[in-house]
């Protein structure tokens, strides 16, 4: 008994070799596979515990390097390529319809600057070439600054920017209900408000541009609408406002409409495109691009011309025509409201038959339209050239953008690219009026003169455009009557 107590395995190994396997040749090998398991993991525990640890520290060091690399590849890739434009769906027309509202508080207030322009002259006593400068130099300022709120919009400032154009705008307003002199108007009006329309619209625009592709043109035809949303309702507003409460209390009026339509717009829009930090404020090698020069060049020449009507036309009406102060307002509020159809159709057709294919005829059609206007005589006539050239004027004013953005390949640079035209634009708008007032002035108050040149500016505005095309379409290796 003793004796074979002595002789019992001492190891679980040993007991696995006398274990009885009932002749099963798997089970022995089995017992051999276990065997050797153990054996070298007691040769690496009392032979080579550090090497094991090192390697197995340079393993753990390699997966967190691998790891980092991955995730740092994945951070990059989402920032660069974050997809392409949804072309629809809640958010992107949402930011639609702030734009729209956006718009309506920026270039609606502009549109209606016809309304400012003969209560301005009769009550300061200037001459209408010195209160056009108002007007001028408030769209003057919202292009110049482009060039830097468009690159501020790209590197990641968009709501900062927005919060400070929506201040400035409200801010503008309700100083102008205080002013009584002119230098008071030029600052409050043309600087302060100028300053924050310009904070607001091409960021504005650039946001946008970035979740459309194929309705881009729509979209943005869409929100261009509220230049004519806003060129009814503030002329209607002072129409109805100012011989019953004054000046100052109409302007106020304005002022809360604009800060709570301000608000609901700075919620829904957010920017969809990672910012872009690197990079110059203004990329000159744009211009090297042939179609992008003369677009510049195209859209400086019809911006010169175009905006004439809306500054003088109800001036017109009662100086030539003989029209009363009521019915000069209906004109301009025709003028503005018909421009819906035209910021609206063709833009919808220029997302199937190409952005600059429809730019050209609005341009063409617009200087035709203001060498007509020589010779309308009545005010039916007049009624009807104001529906005419209130579509062909809206379609400039909401393809210029839509254009610019389609020259565009590169999202991240919408705003730089679209706000360098702008500031090259706001010298054109900036001169244009008030050198169409001192032609009025000039020619003992006769308007010949000055709309002959608002037609031959946006003529030779439209042979621009006309050249970009054909540098474009040949880049594409098209035909003549390809989509460009």
């Amino acid at each position: 008994m003793n004796a074979t107590t002595s002789s019992e395995p001492s190891s679980d190994i040993e007991k696995l070799e006398h274990f009885p396997t009932d002749g099963s040749d798997s089970e022995a090998k089995q017992i051999k596979i276990e065997r050797e398991r153990a054996d070298a993991s007691s040769n690496a525990t009392s032979d080579g515990e550090g090497e094991v640890d090192q390697r197995d520290d340079d393993e753990n060091h390699q997966t967190t390097s691998i790891t980092s690399r991955v995730l740092s590849r994945m951070t990059s890739r989402s920032s660069v390529a974050p997809g392409p434009p949804p072309d629809g769906g809640f958010t992107a027309w949402m930011c639609v319809l702030s734009g729209h509202l956006v718009i309506m508080n920026t270039w609606g207030v502009i549109n209606s600057f016809g309304v400012f322009q003969p209560h301005y002259t009769s009550t300061l006593n200037r001459a209408p070439s010195d209160i056009s400068w108002i007007g001028s130099f408030e769209i003057f300022l919202l292009f110049f600054i482009g060039t830097f709120t468009g690159r501020l919009t790209d590197a990641g400032f968009f709501r900062p920017l927005f919060a400070t154009g929506s201040v400035l705008v409200v801010a503008g307003t309700f100083a102008t209900s205080f002013c009584t002199q002119y230098w008071q108007f030029f600052l409050a009006q043309g600087v302060c408000m100028g300053l924050g329309n310009g904070f607001l619209f091409c960021p504005c625009l650039a946001l946008l541009a970035t979740y459309f592709q194929k309705r881009r043109a729509l979209a943005i035809g869409i929100s261009a609408c509220g230049s004519a949303t806003g060129g009814l309702v503030f002329p209607s507003i002072v129409r109805e406002l100012l011989p019953r409460i004054g000046f100052g209390w109409t302007m106020r009026v304005i002022g809360f409409i604009q800060l709570a339509t301000m608000l609901v717009s700075f919620f829904f829009l957010r920017p969809r495109i990672a910012p872009r930090k690197a990079g110059k404020l203004v990329e000159w090698a744009a211009f090297a691009e042939l179609e992008y020069t003369f677009y510049a060049l195209g859209s400086f020449l019809c911006f010169m011309g175009v905006y004439f009507a809306f500054f003088y036309l109800a001036s017109y009406s009662r100086d030539i025509q003989g029209l009363s102060y009521i019915n000069s307002l209906n004109l301009l509020l025709l003028l503005n409201g018909i421009g819906v159809i035209g910021r609206l159709l063709p833009n919808y057709v220029a997302d199937t038959l190409g952005t600059l294919n429809m730019f050209i005829p609005m341009a063409g059609t617009s200087s035709l339209l203001a060498f007509s206007w020589m010779a309308v005589s009545s005010e039916p006539g007049l009624y009807a050239w104001a529906v005419f050239y209130g579509i062909a004027a809206g379609g400039i004013q909401s393809l210029f953008p839509a254009g610019l953005s389609a020259l565009t390949a590169d999202p991240r640079k919408q705003g730089t690219r679209m706000g360098m035209v702008f500031t090259i634009v706001s010298f054109a708008v900036l001169t244009g009026p008030p050198i169409a007032g001192a032609v009025i002035d000039a020619t003992g108050g006769r308007y010949v003169g000055a709309q002959a040149f608002a037609g031959s500016c946006m003529a030779l505005g439209m042979g621009g455009l006309m050249a970009a095309r054909e540098v474009k379409r040949r880049k594409l290796g098209r035909g003549v009557w390809a989509k460009v």
